[in-house]
């Protein structure tokens, strides 16, 4: 009887992790408002723009929308596997890969999103270089950093295929 009761509680303490998911949503509403400022931003300054400066702006936006996107991918696949299942058949425009992500591709997805978020910072880094606001020390390091999560990405990578090859 008591370990059922240890079991039960173990259980359901799963439930705690929701709000954690809905602290996330309201994390995507401020990714929100920062992309509508920079879009605005982006858009007010477009006409005395060079072409460097509007490659900027746009991967400035295409930044943040990644990182929204890997935030969706952490709260439904994290909700699914974690909390509780979703059914998708009162959605019609349910996208299919949100049933279908098990822990091992949200990590392969978060991985994934990181890396291309981590290019996206390198290469605005590199193109503010001739304009003196990043020092070559610094650019030096953001490539380090970016070749650590490509390099951590294909060692998970071959880890979860000799892991699953194994099964």
């Amino acid at each position: 009887m008591i370990e059922r009761a240890i079991e039960s509680v173990l259980f359901r303490s799963r439930w705690i992790l929701a709000p954690f998911y809905v602290g996330l949503v309201v994390a995507m509403l401020v990714l929100l408002f920062k992309f509508g400022a920079e879009l605005l931003h982006f858009i007010e300054g477009a006409i005395s723009a060079s072409e460097s400066d509007i490659i900027l702006g746009v991967l400035a936006l295409v930044d943040l929308t990644l990182t929204c996107n890997l935030v969706v991918i952490v709260i439904f696949s994290g909700y699914e596997n974690f909390v509780s299942k979703i059914d998708p058949a009162g959605h019609p425009d349910w996208p299919e890969w949100m049933t279908r992500v098990d822990f091992t591709g949200l990590k392969q997805k978060l991985l994934a999103s990181i890396v291309a978020i981590s290019a996206i910072q390198l290469l605005k880094a590199f193109m503010n270089l001739d304009k003196g606001g990043m020092s070559e020390n610094t650019l030096m390091w953001l490539v380090i950093i970016h070749v650590v999560f490509v390099g951590s990405s294909l060692l998970l990578a071959w880890s979860d295929k000799l892991s699953s090859d194994k099964h």
